[in-house]
């Protein structure tokens, strides 16, 4: 989900003088480093014959001044928000537990009704590698200084020298900024890609996240003053980073179990910092408090277990609690040196489990509170503990994915050592058949050499048992089996891990450890998902695993291939449906079904705005339960920087919290026949509109030339490559750089293509009574609202003009206006329609800060797309030869540069 517009926008005084101070100084260093590219940011054309190497330089100096404004932005949205606190109160803030809690207060919402809530509240943000982040870690830190330096320039206190020393310094990083390179030299490795993940964890989530405990606790305390809550660590990361096989050659077994080590490293490594420094604190003495024998009696069985206890004693004379924590710090040196070994941590002399840790964090915090350093406790102690409960010994739950053909190939070669001839088809009934016969054989783990066809993936089976068994059960998450077809594609994903030894069988009945989840991502797929599902709920081993793994049963809808493949309004339609249906079959069958969102930063790939996007969602699919994965330049933008990702944790929470309180009791989210018949009609329209665009037999073409798609595979931002078997295909292209691709050139085709003749069509046929309901439609269905503003506001971006130069790169002058006019004839009924629904004669009218922010940086990206567009010509003229490095370089910057001045890749 998008972080756009998620966030209030600052006074745009403020915002002018802190964006004027970095664009001063940006301009002083770029005079002492290029002056003469230095009119460039005065908005002064470059000479089109300039030289690549100097085109290079301008671009990127017009990409910098767009991730400087961004910060800037940032920073006053921060400062909006203390603001508007000060002004309004904490539970007046929208996005906040406060602002919910006091809500459900006041509306009658019974504290069983919370309580229950939120026992059940899980939500696991799941960070990937997904291809869209275009920039380095060393570049986010430079980004996270200068934003610290914006901070301390906040303050009134400072004398004019004072001030003058912290501009300077400011002026400073943006220097070191500018001589960073930008591009990357190589394509990430797997392993650069984690240290991109934990290098947000490291720097602010570890303090965030435990915090949105207390956060809630004070929220309810504040609402409910005669009620009691229990508030479980309910805020949690996953990851795909080292464990997304789906297309992915580098993640190798090897590499999965690296990344499973670096993980647990991460977060020992946090606690050795946290537990050392509870140990400089808690110099509390026996002598000045009365010490509880229960926690006497935990010293001496940890001071007996150290092996150490007279030096430990000596060391520390009579400070009980120092004695206590430095046993725990012996504990956690043993695991901390076992994970760095790449082995399990033994028995005796170290933390095996995040629950040993946490059970001594709970003695010593208990052991305070009975010693009257209650305040110690809370402030010092409890924090650690948060800490330990949100981030185990994992830092994220790694989750393994790959993809039903994969998995079938695998189990089929097994097929063919157990029984002579050709397994049966895939889907089919006697494949299945097969798998459930397989199943309910009383089969032991197989740790023979598998056939080499099934090598890789029985051994990354045999790799998630050994962890889960030896090191953590709690390292890695979830299976997930794209392209999920058919009922047998998972029932192959079971076998698997049946003989790898992940089934348990308690009393005689056999019930798979490991949590399988389907994703289902085309639009067809989506359609299929209640019945596969519901297929797969009357396997009764299916059944009796879900039952073992908590009760629920976790499904993945995929916002990208669903765009891709169906258009921006069939796509949300289709999630939307099968959401209800799913969440219906759930209750039907006594199974909640919990949804795992597949979203990306751009709007077409699902990322609308945190708390809209999820007050959108069916009434009664979220209960407390969400994952959604966190891509790219969404990442960056959330949890860079400290204030940021404390807002963006708090605000998805709160509105999670918020829809599962609520949904059932709105209007807005409430499906009613009326309304889903209109839908369906304007998805049908839509959906055929969008088909035959991307069904043209000369899109490819237009695509390839009119855009830089090609020419983004050669950004080295993500180790996966960016189509699936390398085919030049539309099929086989992934969606990320579909998406890109199309923001680049300025069609933005994902984000609204379609709209205009699902709408118009409508109107032809209904009339003005169509037209009265689909402004009802508008008034009062959240989902339909979203979906016209967010193509509204994508709308904005389309530049005509610029994308018919674009077009101009297509050689053959008969697709590039067959193409060209399809686009241009959609974009103009999507304006009419969208200008007709919302009353309004000029596009995002409705949305004054987004205009605000776009304003500010049209001028310069559309100077960039026509030095984009020239580039583009220059390089594919010298394709043949060897391009030169400049030349490659002005045009890899020209995309970053785009895509700063846009804040989304794909």
């Amino acid at each position: 989900m998008s972080a756009e517009n998620s966030t209030p926008v600052a006074t745009p005084e403020y915002l002018r003088r802190t964006a004027g101070l970095l664009h001063d100084c940006l301009r002083d260093v770029i005079r002492t480093h290029q002056p003469e590219i230095e009119g460039v940011l005065a908005g002064e054309r470059l000479d089109p014959q300039a030289p690549p190497a100097l085109v290079a330089r301008a671009i990127a100096a017009q990409g910098m001044w767009f991730q400087l404004l961004s910060i800037a932005e940032q920073n006053a949205a921060m400062r909006q928000r203390r603001q508007s606190e000060v002004e309004r109160g904490y539970d007046q803030l929208r996005g906040t537990f406060a602002q919910v809690v006091t809500a459900a207060a006041r509306d009658g919402i019974a504290a069983d009704d919370v309580r229950a809530v939120v026992a059940n509240l899980r939500v696991r943000p799941v960070i990937t590698a997904h291809p869209t982040e275009a920039k380095r870690v060393s570049v986010l830190e430079k980004h996270r200084r200068i934003y610290r330096r914006l901070v301390d320039l906040e303050a009134p206190r400072w004398t004019p020298r004072e001030r003058h020393a912290l501009v300077e310094n400011l002026r400073t990083e943006i220097e070191l900024l500018w001589l960073t390179g930008e591009l990357r030299l190589a394509k990430p490795t797997v392993g650069q890609e984690l240290a991109w993940g934990l290098y947000f964890v490291n720097e602010n989530l570890f303090e965030v996240v435990p915090e949105l405990v207390d956060k809630l606790e004070r929220a309810l305390r504040q609402a409910y003053p005669a009620d009691r809550f229990d508030v479980p660590p309910f805020f949690q990361l996953g990851s795909w980073i080292g464990g997304d096989r789906d297309g992915n050659p580098f993640v190798t077994n090897d590499v999965t179990r690296r990344t499973l080590f670096d993980n647990r490293i991460a977060s020992l490594r946090r606690y050795r910092q946290r537990v050392g420094d509870l140990l400089r604190a808690l110099s509390l003495t026996e002598r000045a408090a009365p010490i509880a024998p229960e926690f006497r009696e935990a010293l001496a069985r940890e001071l007996a277990a150290s092996g150490d206890a007279e030096r430990i004693r000596e060391r520390n004379p009579g400070e009980v609690y120092r004695q206590f924590v430095t046993c725990m710090l012996g504990k956690l040196d043993g695991a901390l040196t076992s994970a760095e070994r790449r082995e399990p941590a033994p028995e005796a002399a170290a933390y095996r489990t995040a629950d040993e840790l946490i059970g001594d964090l709970r003695t010593l915090e208990a052991g305070l509170v009975a010693g009257r350093g209650g305040r110690a406790a809370e402030l010092l102690v409890r924090p650690v503990r948060r800490e330990v409960e949100a981030f185990r010994f994992s830092t994220f739950r790694l989750d393994i994915r790959d993809n039903s053909p994969r998995v079938y190939a695998a189990v089929a070669a097994l097929a063919r050592g157990r029984s002579p001839g050709e397994p049966p088809a895939p889907a089919s009934p006697a494949w299945r058949a097969w798998l459930q016969g397989e199943l309910a054989r009383p089969l032991r783990p197989d740790r023979r050499a598998p056939p080499q066809e099934a090598a890789e993936m029985v051994d990354l089976f045999r790799l998630i048992h050994e962890v889960r068994d030896c090191l953590d059960r709690e390292a890695v998450g979830s299976f997930i089996l794209s392209m999920t077809h058919d009922v047998a594609d998972i029932l192959g994903v079971y076998l698997l891990a049946k003989e790898a030894g992940l089934f348990a069988d308690a009393a005689g009945v056999e019930s798979c450890t490991l949590p399988i989840v389907p994703l289902f991502e085309s639009i067809d797929d989506l359609r299929r998902a209640p019945e596969i599902v519901r297929d797969l709920l009357q396997v009764p081993l299916v059944r009796r695993s879900v039952r073992a793994q908590g009760g629920v049963f976790e499904v993945m809808i995929g916002y990208s291939d669903s765009n891709k493949d169906g258009g921006f309004l069939s796509s949300n339609w289709e999630l939307a449906k099968t959401q209800l249906r799913l969440t219906r079959l759930g209750r039907e069958c006594g199974v909640p079904i919990a949804f795992f969102h597949g979203r990306g930063g751009s709007v077409s790939r699902g990322g609308a705005p945190t708390g809209r996007a999820i007050a959108a969602q069916p009434a009664g699919s979220i209960q407390g339960r969400l994952r959604l994965t966190e891509q790219g330049e969404v990442v960056s933008f959330k949890y860079a920087n400290r204030g940021t990702a404390a807002y963006q944790t708090e605000l998805l929470a709160a509105s999670v919290l918020e829809h599962s309180l609520k949904s059932e009791r709105e209007q807005a989210l409430v499906p009613t026949t009326e309304f889903d018949e209109a839908m369906e009609a304007l998805s049908g329209a839509a959906h055929a509109a969008y088909r035959r665009l991307v069904e043209h037999p000369h899109l490819v073409t237009y695509f390839q030339a009119a855009s830089p798609v090609e020419e983004i595979a050669l950004l080295n931002i993500g180790s996966r490559p960016a189509r699936r078997t390398g085919m030049r295909t539309l099929a086989d292209l992934r969606a990320i750089p579909w998406v890109f691709a199309w923001t680049q050139n300025r069609h933005f085709i994902p984000g609204w293509f379609g709209v205009g003749t699902g709408v118009g069509t409508f109107l032809e046929v209904r009339g003005a009574r169509g037209e009265t309901l689909l402004q009802r439609m508008f008034s009062d269905f959240r989902l339909f609202r979203l979906i016209v503003d967010e193509a509204e506001k994508t709308l904005a971006y389309v530049d005509l003009e610029l994308a018919r130069q674009y077009a101009d790169l297509v050689a053959d002058p008969w697709v590039r206006q067959e193409i060209f006019t399809l686009v241009t004839d959609e974009y103009h009924r999507t304006v009419d329609v969208v200008h007709r629904l919302t009353g309004r004669t000029e596009l995002a009218e409705r949305f004054p800060q987004f205009r605000q922010r776009l304003a500010s940086r049209l001028p310069t990206l559309n100077q960039v797309n026509r030095q984009q567009i020239e580039l583009l010509r220059r390089y594919r003229a010298t394709a043949a030869e060897k391009p030169p490095e400049d030349q490659l370089a002005a045009l890899l910057l020209s995309i970053n540069c785009i895509a700063a001045g846009f804040g989304t890749t794909g």
